[in-house]
């Protein structure tokens, strides 16, 4: 049985380095516009601070589902993958972060074989974000 689990000490993260430069890039995004806008423009921000500090990524990475030996016809398309290791999600939600957004991102955790996926909402006056280990 695969477990789903919140990382709760600095020296446990797998992805540390990574994983803390995602964090600080948004943590720069909201700190710059705040909260109150679409996704879209969270999404367009992050983008552009990926590529100026030339990390490795995809954006809306698609991924197939595999079930019972066969690909189903509907994919999902993660926000973004980074390096191929880590899910980023991005969420712009005043009511906080849910435990169908969590679901949602342990699926895609599932789906990609990626092993860290971090969910990080824009929507409130603070940033919020979690660190889900697959």
């Amino acid at each position: 049985m695969t477990q789903i689990a919140t990382e709760n000490k600095w020296s446990d993260f797998r992805y540390k380095n990574q994983t803390y430069e995602v964090i600080g890039i948004c943590m720069d995004v909201h700190r710059t516009l705040g909260n109150g806008f679409l996704e879209i423009v969270y999404k367009d921000a992050i983008e552009f601070e990926l590529r100026k500090r030339e990390m490795k990524y995809d954006r809306e990475r698609e991924y197939k589902i595999e079930y019972k030996n066969i690909i189903l016809p509907h994919k999902f398309f993660a926000d973004f993958a980074i390096d191929n290791q880590i899910i980023l999600e991005v969420k712009a939600s005043e009511g906080g972060l849910a435990d169908e957004q969590v679901a949602q991102t342990i699926n895609y955790l599932k789906a990609s074989g990626c092993r860290v996926g971090l969910l990080v909402n824009f929507g409130r006056a603070s940033l919020e974000y979690r660190r889900l280990i697959f």
